[in-house]
């Protein structure tokens, strides 16, 4: 039997990328969405080919014949509707951030290991066998040992003041919305947990004071560190380099992908530039795959909840950095 979605929210991210995707997967089917405005809620519907509509998020999570749900609501929405939903016996596929703090994420888990049911942030670019290629290619000695670790995720969509990126109350910022990317992404190359964070932010009092664009540096083990910088005031940019003593990884779309040349990745050594040339595949389908095989086998996901809360415990520390002008130990 496939995995019955059901989708809170029409967001754009839900319309574009993730309704594809699990359509487009191989465990799951998206049968109903909701919405507070039902009218909008079959505009989408219907578009999408979706069977059912709902005109309140209740009355999508009382439905029985759904068993997973996917979260894309504002930042400040993903705690309260993703426990409703677990405690309604849903899987749950939450947005990223996953909360607004790592008090909130911890909360969440809870509810998911006593309800027994799967809690998922979504990072989908984790599940693109890419990334798997390059842990293998590091792990070979190919670019010896790590030395550092650069990421960038910027975009600028600064002149829709009305967005929810940037109401501060609603956990609006650039680190909440694309500097959890690179983060994500240093944690789990690493396989560590960094102890400390400074970050330096520009906070626009034309977006309600929350930072538009922030460069930090995360503190690893033996002198490794992650440099980052995150925008939403910048040139477009979505990039990961990985610094070795003998060589370097070059990815330069990193975290989205699009069936072009610059979802392959580059390898730089003493013996030149290569190309590893990776497959297109549709990182939401594998993403919704994830869970749909975790649900219908047991089969541990990946990256557990408890991944999700470690992330927070990382950005928080971030967001105080920024805000106090100071580093912050994690």
């Amino acid at each position: 039997m496939p995995i019955r979605w059901g989708v809170i929210s029409t967001a754009n991210i839900a319309q574009k990328a993730v309704i594809p995707g699990i359509i487009e997967s191989e465990t799951g089917e998206v049968v109903a969405i909701a919405s507070r405005n039902l009218d909008n809620a079959k505009e989408i519907a219907k578009k999408l080919d979706i069977p059912n509509t709902y005109g309140s998020y209740e009355d999508l999570l009382e439905d029985s014949n759904i068993d997973a749900v996917y979260i894309p609501l504002p930042n400040h929405l993903h705690k309260e509707w993703a426990i409703k939903a677990m405690e309604a016996g849903k899987h749950v596929l939450c947005e990223k951030p996953i909360a607004l703090n790592a008090k909130e994420a911890q909360e969440m888990e809870e509810v998911s290991k006593k309800n027994d049911v799967i809690l998922a942030e979504a990072f989908m670019y984790r599940y693109h066998p890419r990334y798997q290629m390059i842990q293998e290619l590091i792990e070979s000695g190919e670019i010896g040992e790590i030395r550092g670790i650069h990421g960038a995720f910027t975009f600028n969509n600064a002149s829709d003041k009305t967005n929810v990126r940037y109401k501060k109350e609603w956990g609006g910022g650039s680190l909440y919305d694309v500097g959890v990317y690179p983060i994500s992404a240093a944690r789990m190359i690493l396989k560590e947990e960094p102890q400390a964070a400074t970050v330096h932010a520009y906070f626009s009092k034309e977006h309600d004071n929350v930072d538009m664009m922030a460069s930090g540096i995360l503190e690893f083990k033996q002198g490794v560190a992650l440099t980052f910088d995150c925008g939403m005031w910048a040139d477009f940019r979505n990039q990961l380099e990985i610094l070795g003593t003998e060589g370097r990884i070059e990815v330069p779309s990193a975290f989205m992908v699009n069936q072009n040349e610059q979802d392959h990745f580059y390898v730089h050594t003493s013996n030149g530039a290569r190309e590893v040339k990776v497959p297109y595949l549709n990182q939401y389908a594998l993403q919704a795959d994830a869970l749909g095989n975790s649900i219908q086998t047991g089969t541990p996901l990946p990256f557990s909840s408890s991944d999700a809360s470690l992330n927070m415990k990382v950005l928080d520390a971030c967001l105080i950095s920024a805000d106090e002008r100071r580093r912050v130990e994690i």
